[in-house]
C-alpha cells in the first residue's frame, strides 16, 4: 500500500477526534478562525466531522445508547435543540462498500454515509414505522462503521458539490424517503429531543445545513497533507 493510500484509508480514533475538536475550541478562543478562512474552502468533503443542522426546527442531528422501544429497536436518532454536544458529530463516509477520498469534495448527487461519532453506527433506515409520527423510522445502525446498503444517502443539493452553507436534503438510496423531523418530542429517558424520520415527500422540515466541525481540505490544498479547517 502506497503512502497515498494508507491516508486515504487512514481513519482517525474518536480519542484523536476528541484532541482535534479540542484543538479547534482553541483555536476560535483566540481567535485564529476568522470568517475570511472560513470562505477560503467552502466544500463538505470526506472525511468531515460534521453536524447537520435541521432549517425549520434548528435541531442537530442527534444519537446516543438509547435504542428504540418499537420497530427495529434499534439505537434511536433525534433532533436535539443543544448545541454543545458531542453525540451530534457525523463523520461524511463513501457509500457502503466504497470508500470516497479524504478532503474530496462531496458532489450534488453523491451516495454517502454518515457514522456516528460516539457509537461509530451508520445514520439508517428501512421499512418500519417511526414510534410517535408513524412514517419511516430512522436509525443508527452497524458494528464499528459497517453497515449495509440502507446506511446510504444521496444528496440532493443545487449547484455541482455541496457547500457548507447551501440548504440540502438527504434522501435515502434504499427507500426513497427524506431525512426530516416530525415536529413531535419524546418524553423519557430522551425528554424533549426531537423525532427524526424519513418522509415520502419533501418538505421544508427536509432541509439541512452544517454546523459546527471538523473539515477536510484536499490534498493538492497546500501541497502538503491533509488542512484541518476547525470550527466548533
Amino acid at each position: 500500500m502506497s503512502i497515498m493510500d494508507e491516508m486515504h484509508s487512514f481513519k482517525p480514533s474518536r480519542t484523536m477526534w476528541r484532541m482535534w475538536i479540542a484543538t479547534a475550541v482553541v483555536s476560535i478562543f483566540i481567535g485564529q478562525v476568522t470568517g475570511a478562512r472560513q470562505q477560503h474552502y467552502p466544500y463538505v468533503t470526506c472525511g468531515s466531522l460534521i453536524k447537520l443542522v435541521n432549517t425549520q426546527f434548528g435541531h442537530r442531528l442527534h444519537s446516543h445508547e438509547v435504542q428504540y422501544g418499537s420497530g427495529s429497536g434499534q439505537q434511536s436518532v433525534t433532533g436535539t435543540e443543544t448545541k454543545e454536544d458531542i453525540n451530534s458529530y457525523w463523520q461524511v463516509k463513501g457509500k457502503h462498500n466504497s470508500i470516497c477520498n479524504r478532503g474530496e469534495p462531496i458532489t450534488c448527487g453523491s451516495v454517502i454515509r454518515f457514522e456516528h461519532l460516539e457509537t461509530h453506527r451508520n445514520l439508517h433506515s428501512h421499512l418500519y414505522s417511526s414510534p410517535l409520527s408513524s412514517n419511516q423510522e430512522v436509525s443508527a445502525f452497524g458494528t464499528n462503521g459497517s453497515g449495509d446498503s440502507g446506511d446510504n444517502w444521496v444528496v440532493v443539493c443545487t449547484g455541482s458539490k455541496w457547500t457548507r452553507d447551501q440548504d440540502v436534503r438527504l434522501r435515502h438510496a434504499d427507500t426513497d424517503v427524506y431525512l426530516s423531523l416530525s415536529g413531535n418530542t419524546y418524553g423519557r429517558p430522551i425528554h424533549g429531543q426531537m423525532e427524526v424520520v424519513g418522509v415520502n415527500y419533501a418538505d421544508r422540515s427536509s432541509y439541512w445545513r452544517t454546523g459546527e466541525g471538523v473539515y477536510v481540505k484536499p490534498i493538492e490544498e497546500n501541497g502538503a497533507g491533509d488542512s484541518w479547517h476547525d470550527e466548533l
